[in-house]
């Protein structure tokens, strides 16, 4: 009798492990397939923009939005933690340009887009409808002009604007996405002088790291959708 139990004990001890591995397994797929859940209430609060923004008038309107407007400091929100920015000064269409999608509530269930592990990390785009209608209500087509920043070059954890196309002797940037840099001082020679460099990351850099690493298909894109929001810092 004594060794039966000493074997159903045994036998007990065995599955009890088996399902502590099975819990660990679970919690690390779950980990794997994060997904920040959409928030309705936020897509009905957008604001209605009071001008469609072109080529035309973009300069001009985001350049007086700026005065008005003088926040700096924004927060993107993601599944994995959060990432603070400070957006330069010296860069005021792009920085402008932030706060103003920001305040339209623009990135609110846009993905994390693009990852690729030692160089960077892109978001502000999306397969979704919600995001196309975002984009037309606020301005389909216009590009913002490139600013020089002071000459500044893509280091750890600077962020940038992001370029339809490679081609684009303007430097002109897609006003809706933007990405963080998180390569070395030697692989950045491609994007100096090509790309508006008009932020930089203040805290978070251990979620970019993180981030930088999810498995993505062929084109660089996460297999399982990170959603993302962005609000602003300043009080």
């Amino acid at each position: 009798m004594k060794n039966i139990l000493i074997i159903v004990a045994i036998l007990s001890l065995f599955v009890g492990c088996e399902d502590s591995k099975k819990r660990t397994t679970e919690i690390k797929e779950t980990i794997l397939k994060k997904e920040l859940i959409p928030n309705s209430k936020t897509e009905k609060k957008e604001l209605k923009p009071k001008i469609k923004l072109t080529n035309e008038n973009a300069v001009s309107f985001l350049t007086e939005f700026g005065k008005k407007n003088l926040e700096n400091n924004i927060r993107v929100i993601t599944p994995y933690g959060n990432i603070d920015i400070e957006l330069f000064k010296d860069t005021p269409i792009h920085r402008a340009n932030i706060i103003y999608l920001v305040k339209q509530k623009y990135f609110n269930n846009t993905f994390l887009h693009r990852v690729v592990p030692n160089f960077i990390i892109q978001a502000g785009s999306s397969d979704l409808k919600s995001t196309f209608k975002k984009r037309a209500r606020i301005g389909n087509h216009y590009r913002l002009p490139y600013e020089k920043g002071n000459s500044r070059i893509h280091t750890y954890g600077s962020i940038s604007g992001a370029k339809e196309y490679r081609k684009n002797p303007d430097k002109m940037t897609s006003p809706f996405e933007f990405f963080i840099y998180l390569g070395s001082n030697t692989s950045n020679k491609h994007l100096n002088g090509n790309y508006t460099v008009f932020g930089k990351v203040t805290k978070g850099m251990d979620v970019v790291e993180i981030l930088s690493e999810l498995p993505a298909d062929e084109q660089d894109w996460p297999l399982n959708n990170i959603y993302i929001s962005v609000e602003i810092l300043d009080q």
